[in-house]
């Protein structure tokens, strides 16, 4: 005889929210005589200590995935110092339209060859204009941070791009529905002023400023930038989290492709046939795109493991990379304030790396599994109900273990 299945329980979990990123206080494990569970009091400090020790090794992992980021832009910018000053070329679109080549050719044949609904042809019916779009926006945002080195300074530069950090956190709040906690804007604030220091140090030094014919004109093209990456950045985080990395970086590549040859064409074929060819600028061209696609293909794998907000406050170190680099290259004067801006910034990244964020529960998932009078909820067709998310989990969490954490 099939013994009876026990009786529902009253639901008393919070709302459900999406899989693979559960975490659980250790107050809430069942102790011993709770009815519940066997864990004693004893073994929940031990899990605990377990748990700190392995989120200070993942604290420590995602800073360091972060520097990998700014070290990859800290080439970018080399290769293109030596492209426009020493040999002159001025050639952005050019430059990011070699990337988006090495994007399609890479990626989105990749999308090509595949079966089903994960086809090239299957994602184009279903949401080309949303990433024909988002190649616009992508590559607008790289083409309005280059064009403002002509008519502001880099000091003004170096400081308008942090207005990427509010945007992400803005976008991530209402349409991510992450939630921040103190620790987070406190590291967030260190961090900014960190660049705060750097731009002084560029001041008292005596570095090199830039054009500055119409600074006006050229911060508006910093902001207008910044913003374009804000949303670019969160678009990306929310499509590799719900559908997939090859995807978005096939769509990057055959929209980018697409829109930055017609801006090539039309804006910089003059400025192409001035280049004076030659083995060397051949090579920075290719040390360019090298950097370039590594950025972009690595880009999503750190942003999956941490967030869009967190690896815009790692790349702030990209300068200051691209300094210490200039020292030795370009014989920069140095400051010992440069140094001081370096561990500013590592420290506001360890700050906002030392705590997780979380997401909101849905209101109207919320409101249906609150309401006393409203319809029993079948678990078996609706989504698994879990307490809490975090999107800065760096472990491969699976429902059947998940992962336990300290709140």
């Amino acid at each position: 005889m099939i013994p009876p299945e026990p009786p529902q329980q009253p639901l008393q979990s919070p709302p459900p929210a999406p899989p693979n990123h559960v975490v659980t206080t250790i107050e809430n494990l069942p102790v011993e005589g709770s009815g519940g569970g066997s864990l004693s009091a004893s073994s929940r400090a031990s899990v605990r200590q377990r748990i700190r020790k392995v989120l200070n090794r993942e604290m420590l992992i995602s800073v360091a995935l972060g520097q990998v980021l700014s070290l990859l832009i800290c080439g970018i910018g080399l290769t293109s110092k030596y492209l426009s000053e020493d040999f002159h070329a001025n050639t952005p679109v050019f430059q990011s339209f070699l990337n988006y080549i090495l994007l399609f050719l890479v990626y989105t044949t990749t999308l090509a060859v595949r079966q089903g609904e994960e086809n090239l042809l299957a994602i184009l019916r279903r949401r080309w204009w949303k990433y024909m779009i988002l190649g616009l926006i992508d590559l607008e945002a790289n083409y309005l941070v280059v064009k403002a080195y002509q008519y502001t300074t880099l000091t003004s530069i170096q400081l308008l791009d942090c207005f990427v950090i509010p945007v992400v956190i803005l976008l991530s709040w209402f349409f991510l529905l992450i939630r921040y906690k103190a620790v987070h804007f406190i590291g967030i604030v260190v961090c900014i002023l960190g660049m705060g220091c750097m731009a002084g140090a560029d001041v008292l030094v005596g570095r090199h400023q830039g054009a500055g014919e119409n600074k006006l004109v050229g911060d508006l093209l910093v902001l207008g930038g910044a913003t374009l990456y804000g949303i670019s950045n969160v678009w990306e985080e929310y499509i590799i989290r719900t559908l997939s990395r090859v995807e978005f970086l096939g769509m990057i590549g055959l929209f980018g492709a697409f829109f930055s040859g017609i801006q090539l064409a039309i804006m910089e074929h003059k400025e192409l046939l001035k280049v004076p060819w030659d083995w060397q600028i051949g090579l920075l061209y290719v040390g360019f795109s090298a950097c370039m696609f590594g950025l972009y293909s690595f880009m999503p794998v750190v942003i999956k493991k941490t967030s869009a907000t967190s690896v815009n406050l790692s790349l702030l170190t990209a300068d200051l990379y691209s300094l210490f680099c200039g020292l030795f290259l370009f014989h920069y004067k140095f400051s010992g304030l440069y140094l001081l801006s370096f561990f500013t910034i590592l420290i506001g990244l360890v700050l906002y790396s030392s705590t997780s964020t979380y997401i909101a529960q849905d209101p109207r998932v919320y409101k249906q599994f609150r309401n006393p009078s409203g319809p029993v909820v079948d678990l078996t067709t609706t989504a698994q109900v879990e307490p809490s998310v975090t999107y800065t989990s760096l472990g491969q969490e699976t429902e059947e273990e998940p992962h336990v954490r300290v709140a």
